[in-house]
C-alpha cells in the first residue's frame, strides 16, 4: 500500500489507461501533438466551464484520497479482526497479499471497462465499490465473506488507480505535474491518516472494529457523489460516455519503455509494501518502544504528502526525470543501511530517508503520465505498469519475511532491500528518458532504440 503503495495518474499519478479520445486512423500518428489530441474541447474557456474544472480537481483529489484506507485502515485492527472472525494465520497471512493480486487482475481490466463506458464512469464505479465493500464487510460474520468484499473495495481501487492518471492527461493536458502532485498527496495524506486514527477512532467509536473499519466509508460515500455530479455534467456538456480511446489497441509489449515503467513500478512498491508493513517491527527489534516505532512508521508516510505535491510537477518542466530516480534510491540505499546496521542510534533520520524513497511512486506515476502521446495511451500504459509492477510486488514482503523467520535478524532482509535499489535505479533510469511508447510500439520489437 503504498500507500500508498497501493500497487499505485496521468493516465493516471504517479503510480496507470484508457480510451477517452476521438476516433484516430488505424496508424499511429506520432506527430500529433499530445496537448492537442488531450485537449476534450478547443476555444476560450466559459465560467460554467472553469467552475467544472475546479470541481473535476476536487474530485480527483477526493477520489485519490480514499484509494488506501481500505488497506491501511486493516492493519492496526487486524489482530481484533483476526480474533473476532476465526481467522487462522495462513488466511491472515493471504489477506496481506490480496491488494496488490486486486491491484493487478482489475488494474487489467481498467481500460476495456473505460473504452466501453468512459473512465469518468468507470471511477464512478470504482467509487461506488470502494463505499458499499468498506460498509459491508464491517458487517461480514465471517471469514470468507470479509475476503469478499475487501476484494470489491479493492476493485473499486484498482480501476480508480489505473484511470485517473487517464483523466488528468485527458482533461488538464497542460497541468499533468501539477494535477498529478495534487493526486499524489491526496493519496499519500489518505494513507497516513487512515493509519494514524484508525485505532483512536474505533476507541471513540466504543472499540468495535467493525464500526472503526465501517466508518471509512463516508468517505468514500462522499466521492461517490462529487464523480456522479461530474458524470452528469460531463453527459449534459455533450462529451460521451464511452471514449474511442487510444489509435486502436497498442502492442505495448513491444516497448522496452512500457517493461521498464512496469519493473520500477513493481520494485519500488515491493520497497513500499515491506516498509508498511516491517518498519514498525524493525524498530521495536531493536529497543525501539511500540509508540514510538508508530511514529516513526507515521513520519515516513507523512512526509511523502508534501513531496508528492512538489515531486510530479517538478519531473514534468523536466525533459527526463533520471536525476529524481538517482536521489529518491540514493536516500533508500542510505535509509535502509541505517537500519540495518544501526536502528536505534538515527530513527527519525532512517524514517526519513525511506519515506523519501517511497516517493519513488509519484515519480513513476508522473512519468506513465509523460511517456504516452494521448489519454489512451496513458491508459493503456497505466494498466500494463501497474498491473504487472504489483504481480511483481506481490513476493516481496512474504520473502522479507521469510528470510527474518530464518535468520532471526534484521541484516539480510535489509540488505535484501537496500540491493533491490539497484535494479530499480537502472530500470528508473531507462524509464525517465524521453520517449513516447506510441513510438516504441509502432516499430518491430527488435528495432526499438534502446
Amino acid at each position: 500500500m503504498n500507500g500508498r503503495h497501493i500497487m499505485p495518474i496521468p493516465r493516471c499519478i504517479n503510480s496507470s489507461h484508457h480510451s477517452m479520445m476521438a476516433p484516430m486512423p488505424p496508424a499511429v500518428d506520432t506527430t500529433a501533438s499530445p496537448r492537442t489530441e488531450a485537449r476534450p474541447q478547443t476555444g476560450r474557456p466559459s465560467g460554467s466551464a472553469t467552475y467544472l474544472g475546479v470541481l473535476f480537481a476536487v474530485a480527483i483529489a477526493v477520489a485519490a484520497f480514499n484509494l488506501r484506507p481500505v488497506v491501511t485502515s486493516l492493519g492496526p485492527l487486524l489482530d481484533q479482526v483476526r480474533a473476532d472472525l476465526g481467522m487462522n494465520p495462513t488466511l491472515a497471512g493471504l489477506l496481506t497479499a490480496v491488494p496488490s493480486l486486486c491491484f493487478a487482475l482489475f488494474g487489467f481490466a481498467a481500460p476495456v471497462a473505460a473504452r466501453r463506458i468512459g473512465p469518468i464512469a468507470v471511477i464512478t464505479a470504482g467509487m461506488g465499490a470502494i463505499t458499499a465493500g468498506v460498509l459491508a464487510r464491517s458487517f461480514a460474520g465471517g471469514t470468507a465473506v470479509f475476503l469478499l468484499l475487501t476484494a470489491l473495495a479493492l476493485a473499486g481501487v484498482a480501476v480508480s488507480n489505473v484511470l485517473l492518471p487517464v483523466v488528468i492527461k485527458r482533461y488538464f493536458p497542460e497541468k499533468v505535474g501539477p494535477m498529478i502532485g495534487l493526486y499524489s498527496m491526496a493519496l499519500s495524506a489518505g494513507t497516513a491518516l487512515a493509519a494514524a486514527v484508525t485505532v483512536p477512532l474505533t476507541n471513540a467509536l466504543g472499540g468495535d472494529w467493525r464500526y472503526g473499519l465501517g466508518v471509512w466509508a463516508a468517505l468514500g460515500a462522499f466521492a461517490l457523489v462529487l464523480w456522479l455530479v461530474v458524470l452528469v455534467a460531463k453527459r449534459e456538456r455533450g462529451e460521451r460516455a464511452g471514449g474511442a480511446a487510444a489509435p486502436g489497441r497498442l502492442p505495448i509489449a513491444r516497448s522496452r519503455t512500457a517493461w521498464a515503467l512496469a519493473c520500477f513500478f513493481g520494485l519500488q512498491a515491493t520497497g513500499a509494501y515491506v516498509v508498511m508493513g516491517w518498519l514498525p517491527k524493525i524498530f521495536q527489534d531493536s529497543g525501539i518502544d511500540k509508540g514510538t516505532s508508530g511514529v516513526l512508521l507515521a513520519v515516513t508516510m507523512v512526509i511523502g504528502v508534501p513531496v508528492s505535491f512538489v515531486l510530479p510537477n517538478l519531473a514534468a518542466r523536466r525533459g527526463d526525470q533520471r536525476l529524481f530516480v538517482v536521489v529518491l534510491a540514493s536516500c533508500g540505499i542510505a535509509g535502509y543501511s541505517g537500519l540495518a546496521l544501526a536502528p536505534a542510534a538515527a530513527p527519525w533520520v532512517w524514517s526519513v530517508l525511506v519515506g523519501l524513497a517511497n516517493c519513488a511512486f509519484p515519480l513513476v506515476l508522473t512519468m506513465i503520465g509523460l511517456r504516452a502521446r494521448t489519454a489512451g495511451g496513458v491508459a493503456q500504459l497505466s494498466a500494463f505498469a501497474q498491473g504487472v509492477g504489483y504481480l511483481i510486488s506481490i513476493p516481496g514482503p512474504i520473502l522479507i519475511g521469510r528470510i527474518y523467520q530464518a535468520t532471526g535478524h534484521w541484516y539480510l532482509p535489509l540488505g535484501f532491500l537496500a540491493l533491490l535499489l539497484v535494479p530499480q535505479m537502472l530500470f528508473g533510469l531507462r524509464a525517465a528518458r524521453a520517449r513516447h511508447i506510441e513510438d516504441e510500439a509502432a516499430l518491430p520489437a527488435e528495432r526499438v532504440k534502446a
